[in-house]
């Protein structure tokens, strides 16, 4: 279901044909990375928070962390990570294939600098095995975004 929503949304911007399904899961960053032969850092894992009552996503670069300091300067409150059993009712989609596009109407959507190394990157599309490869550009524009954000670090 989540995996079509998105198609929908890609479609009527011209770009549903982007979107890769695979055969394996994308579940997981390394999983992800596997499957579409990419260093993990190029995939753009979206992470699903709670601000107050304020349902957010973060999307980082696969090889980070959310850095716990950073986090609580820029929302002002410790990082509190949506339950696994709420996400797919509050974001839209479900842990694995949550991702900024065609998302609840209330959810804001934050991009963390850590993605502005690459050229292009790859966020999931609703579904535990797919993805679609956006450039930076692409993915600010199709995210709707708020604002880009320094709250992660690099772990590898």
């Amino acid at each position: 279901m989540s995996l079509q929503k998105v198609k929908d949304y890609f479609a009527q911007f011209h770009l549903a044909n982007r979107i890769i399904e695979l055969n394996e899961s994308s579940a997981t960053v390394a999983l992800a990375a596997q499957a579409l032969h990419v260093n993990e850092a190029r995939i753009a894992k979206t992470m699903s928070f709670l601000v107050g009552e304020q349902v957010i996503l973060i999307v980082t670069a696969g090889d980070t962390k959310i850095q716990n300091g950073r986090y609580k300067k820029e929302f002002g409150k410790k990082a509190k990570m949506l339950a696994y059993d709420q996400t797919e009712e509050l974001v839209g989609h479900a842990p694995g294939g949550v991702c900024p596009f065609a998302i609840k109407d209330d959810v804001k959507v934050y991009l963390d600098e850590s993605l502005k190394r690459f050229e292009t990157v790859f966020p999931a599309c609703g579904s535990g095995n797919s993805a679609i490869e956006l450039t930076i550009v692409e993915l600010e524009q199709y995210s709707h975004f708020e604002k880009w954000v320094d709250v992660c670090q690099i772990i590898s």
